[in-house]
């Protein structure tokens, strides 16, 4: 069914962020009222997709930002999770209701503008305002820790050092990273682009040609320092160059699809807001995953000495929030200003989208 009211909406939500540019859903328009998003995940495919989290944030976020879009047609949003659909694809009931006099909410604005930047930023102080805009913003069920000072990012730097050297010497991670860029472009619909990848062209080059086995990146790795160069551009230094880190905790554990799906609408609401006040964010979910897997007591990898990093990554990981292994870590991300970058993720388009 064609309803041009809820298309206007989905254009504008389909802009929403995953993990790896993946857009874990499809919709179906059922009248002028109601909207169905089949959901999936990708975790028999993708090691970060830790039991489909990832993508039940990634879904969140979208229900958030179709709230936000349907505000600017004077419409309220109720959504629902329908029981029988299951966490792996779960289906999504979305209900639209016209409000008389409903204002447009302010984030709209800036839903398309939204972008990653995995390049340095300007290491600038942000102000109190800013944090208590950015607390206000992800709801009174999830607290922030900011990682503002020299020391703090530089504690977070070292950190990123150590998950990416975990992430790149694993070949089940190297499976997910040689899907997901698509090389020679700025922009993808349903990748990472090369030059939005975050290294420079020589580096860009020789990981494209690395990358084509799993052989080469080992050799590399063994012999050739080959996990030193993307380190240093794609984590220790933008760890450095920004103004602040950021971690998103759920006052409560999630136990349940809802809670995670909740998570994610938060991240959004936080992102759309750092986007509003003028930042740019880069997530860096990696070191939260593999604690994830860590306090799970799962491996996801069979190289040997892998779940002993792991381990130490989650420890030290607490130690740097002064956290107990019970506290539940949400979003990890960092944060500041820059230029817009040149090269981005864009979308599929709507038709592709639909069922």
């Amino acid at each position: 069914m064609r309803n041009q009211t809820l298309e206007r909406i989905l254009d504008l939500a389909r802009w929403a962020p995953s993990g790896d540019n993946t857009q874990p859903w499809r919709f179906q328009i059922v009248d002028d009222r109601n909207l169905l998003v089949f959901g999936h995940d990708t975790r028999d495919d993708v090691l970060y997709d830790f039991d489909g989290h990832p993508s039940h944030m990634a879904h969140g976020a979208l229900l958030e930002t179709i709230r936000i879009a349907a505000s600017a047609e004077g419409l309220q949003v109720s959504w629902e999770i329908d029981q029988s659909s299951g966490n792996r694809e779960p289906l999504y009931r979305v209900r639209f209701d016209p409000v008389p006099g409903k204002g447009i909410d302010p984030l709209a604005s800036y839903i398309r503008s939204r972008v990653v930047q995995r390049r340095p930023m300007k290491p600038m102080q942000m102000s109190n305002a800013d944090k208590q805009a950015l607390v206000k913003a992800i709801g009174d069920k999830f607290e922030i820790d900011f990682f503002d000072t020299f020391g703090k990012r530089l504690e977070v730097a070292c950190l990123l050092w150590k998950s990416a050297y975990i992430r790149l010497i694993t070949p089940e991670a190297y499976l997910v990273h040689k899907k997901i860029i698509e090389w020679g472009v700025k922009f993808s619909k349903d990748k990472i682009p090369e030059s939005a990848v975050g290294v420079d062209p020589f580096t860009a080059r020789l990981m494209k040609w690395v990358m084509q086995s799993w052989r080469r990146v080992d050799f590399f790795n063994k012999y050739a320092f080959g996990t030193i160069l993307p380190r240093i551009q794609l984590d220790f230094m933008p760890a450095i160059r920004c103004s602040s880190h950021i971690l998103i905790r759920p006052v409560n554990p999630p136990t349940h699809l809802n809670d995670w799906v909740m998570l994610g609408a938060s991240m959004q609401r936080f992102w759309l807001t750092a986007t509003a006040l003028g930042y740019h964010v880069q997530p860096q979910m990696t070191p939260v995953i593999f604690r994830w897997y860590a306090r799970a007591g799962q491996c996801f990898s069979e190289r040997e000495g892998v779940a002993g990093r792991v381990e130490e990554l989650a420890l030290e990981f607490e130690k740097m929030c002064g956290a107990s292994s019970e506290t539940a870590f949400g979003f990890f991300a960092r944060m500041g200003r820059s230029d817009e970058p040149k090269s981005r993720s864009l979308r599929l388009e709507l038709d592709e989208l639909m069922k």
